[in-house]
């Protein structure tokens, strides 16, 4: 047997129970049908993996990168997690949700033109006893997989058995080697993701899409979500099953938040019910096989209107949002996007008397008081992480300036807690975020989301064709 990870060894360590005689090795290794393996197609993405390479070699000359996929992660015993390869290994290959767990990324630039190596553990094949033994990579658990050649013409990439890696990097000095524990080749992966290339753009076209179709679902199962004690549970499940039909999974845990339970910015307990009379907090995204995932958030009244006071908050929430869009294009700062929005927020919270002071003071310095009720930040990149490029420098990110191509949020919200005494009454329990995933183009950004309704009398009449 070639070398078993941990998980391996566990996976084989019971298999005394099967049978192993010689006879039994015969038969169950005879009879089957030839396969007729046709290699593939190549990849759409296959080629702008190939140039991502291609800057990543160039930024990291007379070196050998190492990229690991990851393994796979116990849920339970024998019972493990929906594997996802790490995203840096995903955009650098573009083998998205195929992925085999353990799989590495070679790329060395030490030659003047660089050479990159893609290295896997095949399933175990017919005649290995690890066919029908190991659950980790026997066929008769984990199905067939891609041999080397397949994912060869699949990927445009070579690619080799796991088993030869040690060989490649075990005599190599320490220095000559560099891993994601590398912070500069950490900052580097990500900061190279911040600007989508044409492919990268389609597929957060596809992922907005299918979470479009999501948040009609969700709307179609209203009248059973009502009608169930854990009706936030009905809905979280009707965006799941869209999000596995046309994607791979969900892009992060589902925020089915109604109620005061809309004031809890990362709900995902998802147990309440949904009653005559709340908002719903919908906050969910669709990866495609890709991995590249939307991140979308819609507050509705389940009722099909909302009371005045809730509009109220709804208005001031969109007019915050819509202030970020307005300035949005090419050279702006990241920052400037949160900071327009937060203007209108503590115009609000002044107007409505929930706070005492100037605008000036309130948004000066550290002071910014009318963040009690708004403490997330209004965008965040987007792409294969919901929270992409996370690991790059301020200076690129925060502090950086928008460049067309760059996929991010513009997410806006105001909650008020069920026991906050500083507001009044009518106020409290009240929960409302308004989340579009945008695109920046030549002269300022294209709302990838605007197929679902924003403006009040607009979702109220979504509602109502929904039901």
């Amino acid at each position: 047997m070639e070398r078993m990870t941990e998980q391996e060894k566990k996976a084989v360590s019971g298999r005394a129970t099967n049978p192993n005689s010689p006879e039994f090795m015969k038969f169950i290794s005879a009879g089957w049908a030839v396969e007729k393996v046709e290699l593939p197609k190549r990849l759409e993405v296959a080629d702008y993996a190939a140039k991502r390479r291609n800057t990543v070699a160039a930024a990291f000359p007379g070196k050998l990168i190492v990229i690991e996929a990851g393994g796979t992660k116990v849920r339970s015993n024998d019972t493990e997690y929906r594997y996802r390869a790490h995203t840096a290994f995903a955009h650098l290959t573009g083998w998205g949700a195929a992925t085999v767990p353990d799989s590495v990324l070679v790329i060395d630039s030490r030659a003047h033109a660089h050479h990159s190596q893609l290295f896997f553990r095949p399933t175990a094949g017919r005649e290995t006893e690890e066919f029908f033994t190991n659950t980790m990579i026997g066929e008769f658990w984990v199905g067939p997989r891609p041999g080397l050649d397949s994912v060869e013409a699949l990927l445009g990439l070579e690619t080799r058995n796991l088993a030869d890696l040690d060989e490649l990097i075990s005599n190599l000095p320490d220095d000559l080697v560099i891993r994601l524990n590398n912070k500069e080749l950490l900052q580097f992966v990500d900061e190279l993701r911040l600007i989508k290339d044409d492919y990268e753009i389609e597929q957060m076209r596809g992922a907005v899409e299918a979470s479009v179709n999501g948040f009609n679902d969700v709307l179609r199962a209203l009248p059973w979500a009502m009608a169930h004690e854990r009706g936030e549970r009905v809905v979280e499940s009707a965006f799941f099953a869209r999000a596995r039909m046309d994607g791979n999974d969900l892009g992060y845990e589902t925020i089915a938040a109604s109620g005061a339970h809309a004031c809890i910015l990362h709900w995902i307990q998802n147990d309440g019910p949904v009653r005559q009379g709340d908002l719903l907090l919908l906050d969910a995204g669709v990866e495609l096989e890709s991995l590249y995932t939307a991140d979308v958030t819609r507050t509705i009244p389940v009722t099909g209107h909302f009371n005045p006071t809730q509009r109220k908050v709804y208005e001031a929430v969109l007019e915050a949002a819509d202030a970020a869009f307005a300035i949005a294009k090419p050279g702006v700062l990241f920052r400037h996007l949160h900071e327009a929005a937060m203007e209108v927020i503590a115009k609000k919270m002044i107007e409505w008397g929930f706070i005492d002071i100037t605008l000036e003071e309130a948004l000066a310095g550290d002071r910014q008081l009318h963040r009690r009720w708004m403490v997330h930040g209004t965008s965040h990149h987007l792409g294969m992480d919901v929270h992409d490029c996370d690991n790059a420098r301020r200076e690129m990110y925060r502090e950086g300036e928008l460049r067309v191509g760059m996929v991010f949020t513009i997410e806006p919200g105001l909650y008020f807690q069920p026991d906050d005494l500083r507001v009044p009454e009518e106020f409290r329990g009240i929960g409302v975020r308004i989340e579009d995933d945008v695109l920046v183009t030549e002269n300022g950004v294209e709302n990838l989301t605007a197929a679902l309704p924003r403006h009040p009398d607009d979702v109220e009449a979504w509602i109502a064709s929904a039901s």
